[in-house]
């Protein structure tokens, strides 16, 4: 009998190989949707589990520092996909940047992460095989031509109106045509919202390529015709040929880099927030994100960038061929002095370098034309330099770079000079974490946001009586 286990035991290990092999194949050719269908019971049973067990379970205390600044470092709020950690940084379903940029698939003509990638990571905690990833690509391929009256509406516009306001006018704009709101009017389940919000979210990103550059094409470069959207290509790559850089494959790998790992930022920051909370109204994903495209098109959330490189560029003047880091000290004190702030300098919730930051530096330091380029040049001084001289000030709680100090200079030195269409790019990246929690707060039945607010006297009160 026990030889004869041992003469059946790689008969039997064959077996299981072939069946775990069959099963990774069928993952592999598992759709989008179909996966976050299979995710979805199990969040529903943990958020069920922790409803019952912790309920009542203190996990901070509300100081009226919170309430009074803007409700800064207040936990209240879930947020499945990412997790903002003061001193690592932002981490994806438990994956740094570093990891995602091992695990998650690229562009077949490129290296970096592409937005199918991190999509499809961010709505099921999974990361995708390269199978599943070119499906995603090219369905969004195939859902990216912009509806005619939507093209109307940007055509229509002046060119003297600020590019954010014409994008978040634009996604609102395509609710015209929501899968969500047809479904919510004619009476369906609550247990089949997250189906229709999720068809809603999944045409929003593959639309916004083409939207974001036609505003583009009519603000910048008028008359010049629109190439058609490549079924081959990526999102990304789809983007670039529309904004007219196709052809500049470092261009369009920077773009993918940047929209992957910028798409999400946990749920805190003012236009996931936003998002967030519209959508809790149940709104359909194009009112939802139109509200906060609005948002991040605030000078303290999503115009950073061009004040970082406005702030750059205005030093290289000043500066002149002269780079040194003493030059580049005496130009921060100056700044200080006025005061000003370092533009790209400091976060409301790291503490030390961001992530994304040192991802676009390594990106420069694998190009020898970023190497050369003298605004590059400048931000690696400044990087050099700024710490020591935010923490001499003493005035700066963190003293460490943003994403904002690199991204838009690299956009700069591939061309993309427009400032004010910057924070456009950010809005296509932004939307990756943004329509994610669209879809897992229907999936997951979150009620509306409805915090409680007090006037001035009643914290007051409350303050000296201690009472919570």
């Amino acid at each position: 009998m026990l030889s004869r286990s041992i003469l059946a035991r790689p008969r039997l290990e064959l077996s299981f190989k072939a069946l775990n092999h069959e099963t990774r194949r069928l993952a592999s050719t598992k759709s989008l949707k179909d996966t976050i269908a299979e995710v979805i019971p199990s969040k529903q049973a943990h958020l069920k589990r922790l409803k019952e067990q912790h309920a009542d379970t203190l996990i901070g205390d509300v100081k009226v520092a919170n309430v009074l600044g803007g409700m800064r470092g207040l936990r209240a709020m879930l947020w499945d996909s990412s997790v903002l950690d003061p001193e690592e940084g932002i981490r994806f379903h438990g994956l740094s940047i570093p990891d995602c940029q091992r695990q998650l698939p690229a562009a077949p003509d490129g290296k970096e992460i592409i937005a199918e990638s991190m999509l499809w990571l961010l709505l099921t905690g999974q990361v995708p095989t390269p199978d599943q990833t070119r499906g995603l690509s090219r369905e969004l391929a195939e859902r990216g031509d912009l509806p005619q009256h939507v093209e109307k509406l940007i055509d229509s516009l002046p060119a003297t109106l600020h590019p954010m306001t014409q994008l978040g006018m634009g996604v609102a704009a395509l609710n015209h045509d929501s899968s969500f709101q047809r479904a919510y009017e004619k009476g369906i389940k609550k247990s089949e919202y997250w189906t229709h919000t999720l068809d809603d979210c999944i045409n929003l990103v593959a639309r916004l390529p083409a939207l974001a550059a036609r505003i583009y094409r009519n603000v910048y470069k008028p008359g010049t015709p629109l190439p058609k959207i490549d079924k081959n290509l990526d999102l990304v790559g789809n983007y670039a040929k529309l904004l007219g850089h196709g052809d500049n494959h470092d261009l369009t790998e920077y773009l993918r880099l940047y929209i992957a790992i910028h798409g999400d930022h946990e749920g805190g920051n003012a236009s996931a927030h936003t998002a967030h909370l519209v959508g809790s109204t149940l709104s359909d994903p194009y009112l939802s994100y139109a509200a906060a495209l609005f948002a991040l098109a605030g000078p303290l959330h999503g115009l950073a960038n061009q004040e970082v490189l406005r702030w750059q560029l205005l030093m290289q003047k000043e500066v002149g061929d002269n780079i040194t880091h003493d030059t580049i000290k005496d130009y921060l004190w100056k700044t200080l002095k006025s005061g000003q702030v370092v533009p790209g300098y400091g976060h409301g919730v790291l503490r030390s370098p961001d992530p994304r930051f040192i991802a676009l530096q390594d990106f420069c330091e694998s190009r020898p034309e970023l190497l050369e380029s003298p605004i590059i040049q400048l931000v690696k001084k400044t990087y050099e330099v700024a710490p020591a001289v935010l923490k001499e000030h003493g005035k700066t709680k963190n003293p460490y770079p943003n994403v904002d100090a690199a991204s838009g200079c690299v956009l700069y030195h591939y061309g993309l000079t427009e400032f004010k269409y910057y924070t456009v790019i950010f809005g296509v990246s932004r939307a990756l974490g943004c329509v994610t929690q669209l879809v897992w707060a229907r999936a997951l039945g979150l009620p509306i946001e409805r915090p409680k607010s007090y006037s001035l006297d009643a914290i007051e009160q409350l303050a000296k009586s201690g009472s919570s």
